[in-house]
């Protein structure tokens, strides 16, 4: 597939969109326009995001649209707001009377309240003069995850414009990041995805899948309407909890109001309804303004899923199916190491377009049988399963220092201190720490989870369907592929299920 957008640069301003929108910002004329302390902050924050983009054209083919994103240098960041009411005079790009007229059609056909004002004039207009290359690439990612959101929100009687809240958490990237730990599409932090039945292990997180996590923002959307009967108050408890929203009904006198609340809400939630007002505002008058709505060659509904038997690498799939590797990505972005393990009691589904299944399905058996031959032949040392929330014992290497150690596992220096108690920064080596990893790396560390197998005295496993060698080392701490052979008198792979293997020696 070509690529037809790679460079953007944006006058980019967080009270329209998440910075996670937003690419490169162009050279700005301060003759022509003031911009306040706080939104030039923001402007160099969002440098990054689009950094390691290359120009391209627009005669390229549109289904490069998502392709070229997932290329992007993702950047951490989260939504702020920067005060709508203090940005400068801005040049309408739309009439009042116009607007006005627009934005009460839109009233009249959704549940939210959608009324002119001229803070929500100035949001709209502000976002109508940035790059419209970017716009325009997000209106073809939209064309491929807006069916899939549009029947999951029908399926719990949410609003179908809530799909325009995805843009403004994560602008349609599910590998998008903040700079608090919020992750996917629906810009979930670890705890509320936890309660929602999303999991995160060292190979797996389930925020960044589209449809589980898609599945999680309906229940939680729903939940959040249940307590305010309010699709605008449901959106601000979305970004900033149900809690704040409350507080700032009692401190202003009782009012269910979102533009009256917005004075008593955190200054980060007073831009949010606003900025996804404007952004329903321009993708519903995306003809009024010009803007080209590019389609991808493949839709959400060309694909399907496959579930996976055993593990497999993402490269071992390109090779037995030939589906571009890009495209796979793409599609399975909850993989994070661009593997799909298998562990017991665990279920994981491979996504491809709907050709390369029939491919996959009509060689399964032989595809699983390469892989584990290629695995087992390579002795590849693949991380250890874990989930993020399992305990590890850390013991303190010399030359080591919490900034180096809290990087190694994906966590704060604050948590290993609050999670050891510890009064200042100073180590020892040889020091035991505890730590809840957030990333895969096992080295140095002492697993302290009941399920792992100790190697001292006889223990067996059971084969299940499914399993490997190679997966079923994987569920054991130091043990390989050549150990269970060895211990078992294997001399190839084959197992059947029921089979009982002897784990240690």
């Amino acid at each position: 597939m070509m690529k037809y957008f790679k460079h953007f640069k944006l006058l980019g301003i967080c009270c329209l969109f998440p910075a996670s929108i937003f690419a490169q910002t162009p050279e700005i004329n301060p003759n022509n326009i003031a911009i306040p302390d706080s939104v030039k902050a923001t402007i160099e924050a969002v440098d990054a995001v689009f950094s390691n983009i290359e120009d391209i054209r627009y005669t390229a083919k549109v289904d490069s649209v998502w392709k070229d994103l997932m290329k992007t240098s993702l950047a951490n960041k989260s939504y702020t707001d920067p005060k709508i009411d203090s940005l400068p005079e801005i040049k309408k790009t739309v009439s009042t009377d116009t607007l006005k007229a627009r934005l009460a059609r839109l009233d009249a056909k959704t549940p939210f309240h959608i009324s002119y004002n001229e803070s929500l004039e100035k949001v709209i207009n502000y976002y109508l003069q940035r790059s419209r290359l970017h716009v325009e690439k997000l209106m073809g990612l939209s064309e491929f995850y807006f069916p899939m959101f549009e029947q999951e929100l029908d399926k719990h009687n949410i609003p179908l414009e809530m799909k325009y809240l995805a843009i403004v958490e994560s602008a349609l990237n599910p590998r998008a990041k903040s700079r608090v730990g919020a992750t996917g599409l629906w810009q979930f932090m670890f705890t509320t995805g936890k309660m929602h039945g999303l999991e995160v292990s060292s190979y797996v997180d389930e925020r960044m899948d589209p449809v589980l996590a898609t599945e999680a923002a309906c229940k939680y959307l729903s939940t959040l309407y249940g307590i305010f009967g309010d699709w605008d108050l449901a959106l601000a408890s979305y970004n900033s909890g149900p809690g704040n929203v409350s507080k700032a009904i009692r401190r202003s006198g009782g009012s269910k109001d979102y533009w009256v609340l917005r004075d008593y809400l955190p200054k980060e939630t007073a831009g949010y309804v606003p900025a996804f007002i404007a952004t329903m505002y321009l993708f519903e008058y995306a003809n009024e303004h010009g803007y080209q709505r590019y389609k991808p060659e493949i839709t959400y509904f060309d694909t399907d899923t496959i579930k996976v038997k055993q593990l497999i690498k993402f490269d071992q799939i390109v090779e037995a199916t030939g589906v571009d590797e890009d495209v796979l990505t793409f599609l399975n972005p909850s993989y994070k190491l661009d593997i799909i393990p298998s562990i017991e009691r665990e279920t994981y589904y491979l996504r491809l377009p709907v050709a390369e299944v029939g491919k996959f399905v009509a060689n399964e058996d032989k595809i699983y049988e390469v892989a584990t031959t290629q695995i087992a032949q390579a002795e590849e040392e693949l991380p250890k399963y874990y989930e993020a929330t399992d305990k590890v014992r850390y013991r303190v290497q010399s030359g080591d220092y919490l900034g180096k150690i809290a990087g190694k596992f994906g966590v704060r220096v604050s948590e290993i201190k609050r999670w050891n108690n510890m009064r200042n920064s100073s180590l020892r080596a040889g020091q035991y720490l505890t730590i809840y990893p957030k990333k895969p790396n096992t080295e140095g560390v002492v697993v302290k989870k009941s399920s792992k197998t100790k190697r001292s005295g006889k223990k067996y496993y059971t084969v299940q369907e499914g399993d490997s060698l190679w997966s079923i080392s994987r569920k054991f701490t130091g043990i390989s592929v050549k150990d269970i052979q060895e211990w078992n008198g294997i001399s190839g792979s084959n197992l059947k299920p029921g089979m009982k293997l002897k784990i240690s020696g």
